[in-house]
């Protein structure tokens, strides 16, 4: 009896809470959906132009996107018109090749036309000028306008167009100093006849600034070009050695009569890196004595356009040989500048006499140039007059005893 009643009461809260599971999303849903309600009037609209002032030249048309809105709870057939025309104009409401008078607008949506005004004379006078489009329902019960303002500017005056002309795409160039530099020049004659133009340039002094035809080797001093049409011109630009790393302009001009142009160019010099080595007399040998120095001068001179800094000397030289130098290095060497070292070679103790080859490396800040001086290890003095003793006392001993011997 009381095993059934416990049945009984389990089964009873199984229902419960099956329908507590059932009950409660149902509520939940209905919450969310009563947050949700639609809290939108019965019926509106609004009507908005995509701009509501512009500014045009003289002769220009109005085109603009009108955007009607339908923020009721009702489908809508929404007439559209332009209501205030200025004088001097015409103005429609319009999709594609169609003057629009209506549109139908579902609730919540929204529908997209144009406005289009247009003078009725292309010299219409500068001002300002005032459209008004109106949109309603078609029982007239909802209305919206909106007023779009034109303001025609004065008419600019038209520009003279030049009879010639000259463009480049690259008007500046980079490059080290003894580069050869070439521009590309569009020469473009705007006159109704053919023409001939003189080239002529001015850059800085000592520079060679020559013309050619394109992709053409030969240099030209004028330019043929017909009636309404361009042509290409180089400009080559060959710097002067000395020419210090700087930015240097370079005029270029076209002129046939009244008919000129001109165009300003840049050429940005980097500078060269250049060293030169030597002997005053131009023998590049010497002789020594095996663990004695002997003295040799160079020179290193800076052919280049750009200051030198921090030139250093490095030898390659036979084993146990000593290479020094006076001095040691060379802080700056500017161009064309030049400056004497003292180089000292000092043969190995054990150095056979013969010739040997002693490599001098000038290292500069960007560049280096290397030399070769051969030197001739000969034997030592003390040694020959040595020898030149020995032979006289044997030619006097050989005498000696020839006259002994003559004797007896």
């Amino acid at each position: 009896m009381r095993r059934s009643k416990r049945r009984q009461f389990l089964f009873t809260l199984f229902v419960l809470a099956m329908g507590a599971c059932l009950i409660g999303p149902s509520s939940v849903l209905a919450v969310e959906e009563e947050g949700k309600k639609d809290d939108r009037p019965p019926r509106s609209i609004a009507m908005a132009p995509e701009y509501t002032g512009v500014i045009i030249p003289p002769g220009e048309d109005v085109s603009m996107d009108l955007i009607i809105y339908n923020k009721g709870k009702a489908d809508e057939n929404i007439e559209v018109a332009v209501t205030s025309i200025p004088k001097g104009w015409k103005a429609r409401v319009k999709t594609y090749n169609f003057t629009v008078t209506g549109a139908h607008v579902e609730n919540g949506d929204t529908k997209r036309l144009t406005f289009f005004a247009e003078p009725e004379k292309k010299d219409v006078k500068p001002g300002k000028y005032v459209f008004q489009v109106k949109a309603r329902t078609q029982d007239g019960a909802f209305t919206s306008s909106q007023n779009i303002l034109v303001t025609v500017t004065e008419k600019a005056e038209a520009v003279k167009e030049k009879p010639v002309t000259i463009t480049t795409s690259y008007p500046v160039l980079r490059g080290p100093t003894d580069a050869i530099f070439e521009f590309s020049l569009e020469v473009d004659n705007k006159l109704d006849k053919d023409k001939v133009y003189n080239l002529t340039s001015k850059g800085p002094e000592d520079w060679e600034i020559n013309f050619k035809p394109a992709y053409e080797t030969k240099y030209i001093s004028s330019l043929r070009i017909k009636a309404n049409q361009s042509q290409t011109v180089a400009v080559e630009v060959k710097p002067h050695r000395l020419a210090e790393a700087a930015e240097y302009p370079i005029n270029v001009r076209v002129s046939s009569g009244d008919a000129k142009a001109e165009a300003n160019l840049t050429i940005i010099l980097t500078g060269t890196y250049k060293l030169e080595t030597g002997t005053p007399t131009g023998l590049l040998s010497l002789e020594a004595q095996k663990g004695k120095p002997a003295n040799m001068s160079i020179y290193v001179r800076n052919s280049g356009s750009a200051t030198n800094h921090n030139i250093n000397f490095v030898s390659i030289k036979p084993e146990n040989w000593k290479v020094e130098f006076e001095p040691e290095n060379i802080e700056a060497l500017k161009p064309e500048e030049l400056k004497q070292v003292e180089v000292t070679i000092t043969p190995a103790e054990e150095a056979l006499v013969g010739d040997y080859s002693v490599g001098i490396n000038v290292e500069g800040e960007k560049f280096s140039k290397g030399m070769e001086l051969r030197t001739t290890v000969r034997a030592s003095t003390t040694w020959g007059w040595i020898g030149i003793g020995i032979i006289v006392l044997v030619i006097l001993g050989l005498g000696g005893l020839f006259t002994w011997l003559g004797r007896r």
